[in-house]
């Protein structure tokens, strides 16, 4: 199953703050905020939405197509992306921008503050999914996930006049589009990922009740950090999968983009929703447990233990042969 991935590739600088934000916020004075919070450790790592999928799915043995734009700086990047075996060749590079920041702090509850700069990701809207499609022979997915707004709304676009499957996630982009443009990234989607805040966000956002979300996707799968993920089809019961423990937790960051990946690739393994589920809740714990969004390496005798402990025998036997050949 061929599998492209559109959206953000960036850098992201990680700082972790060892108070409470919430201590630090007065409660009627919200609307006027200059706060400074002194950081104990900084962090410089890859990643960007698209970047941190493709990585993942690359090491799960998928050759992801990386759909996104970047800056001349992409080079030992693009290396080490393409060492984990993404496809980066339809990758384009702004001669004029550098690549997008990701600039995060965390602080002692896992609260975070982040500032995203655009940089080349503007030039995203320039890319065509039709050529990409002809130069790999064509796409049986595509994920639409945080990028320019226009460069979102072109691709999913271009997914429903080319009769590709694609799947939704718009995620930290919901703030900045509007009901028509909401509506236009859900509509006909093979599945819909959100956290549990973008849920409700999405909800109002797009003017649409939860029944109404369900009649326009295929699938909506909602995570809930420690409580694991939801899964919401038209016409079916809600299927609550729970999380693979940890009591390692390091960082958030990224998370959510591990269990994109591990959930995509076990839909491309022709599993059960379930199932995807669960692959996608062990590569988010194994994401949690390290510092950066591409610093982990998936090892099967680790992650088969995760899967049994967490999921049971059946579970590690309907993996067993996937994971056998991917890792």
């Amino acid at each position: 199953m061929r599998i492209a991935v559109s959206g953000s590739i960036a850098t992201d600088h990680l700082m972790v703050f060892p108070g409470r934000f919430a201590d630090q916020l007065v409660a009627d004075r919200l609307e006027h905020v200059s706060l400074s919070f002194l950081a104990d450790s900084l962090d410089i790592r890859r990643g960007g939405v698209a970047a941190n999928v493709s990585f993942g799915l690359g090491q799960l043995g998928l050759a992801p197509v990386l759909v996104g734009a970047v800056g001349p700086d992409f080079g030992e990047y693009e290396v080490r992306l393409k060492e984990h075996g993404v496809d980066t060749e339809s990758v384009h590079v702004s001669p004029a921008h550098h690549t997008a920041r990701f600039v995060c702090t965390t602080d002692a509850d896992h609260n975070q503050i982040a500032t995203f700069y655009a940089g080349a990701m503007a030039e995203a809207r320039t890319i065509g999914l039709a050529p990409i499609a002809a130069r790999t022979g064509g796409l049986d997915l595509v994920l639409v996930s945080p990028n320019d707004p226009a460069a979102m709304l072109r691709h999913t676009e271009e997914c429903r006049a080319l009769g590709i499957p694609f799947a939704s996630d718009p995620s930290q982009q919901l703030a900045r589009l509007d009901r028509d443009e909401v509506r236009a990234l859900i509509d006909r989607a093979e599945v819909l990922f959100t956290n549990e805040y973008e849920s409700v966000l999405l909800k109002e956002r797009s003017g649409w009740t939860e029944q109404q979300v369900l009649g326009r996707t295929q699938m909506w799968v909602t995570t809930l950090g420690e409580a694991g993920s939801r899964i919401r089809r038209a016409g079916r019961p809600t299927l609550e999968v729970p999380s693979v423990p940890t009591a390692a937790a390091v960082d958030p960051t990224g998370v959510g983009d591990a269990f994109r990946a591990g959930f995509l690739a076990a839909v491309a393994w022709g599993l059960g929703v379930e199932r995807a589920a669960q692959l996608g809740s062990a590569i988010a714990t194994v994401v949690l447990e390290c510092v950066g969004t591409q610093e982990y390496r998936l090892d099967r005798e680790n992650l088969t233990v995760r899967l049994g402990e967490a999921y049971g025998p059946a579970a590690v036997a309907d993996f067993a042969p996937h994971l056998a050949r991917a890792l």
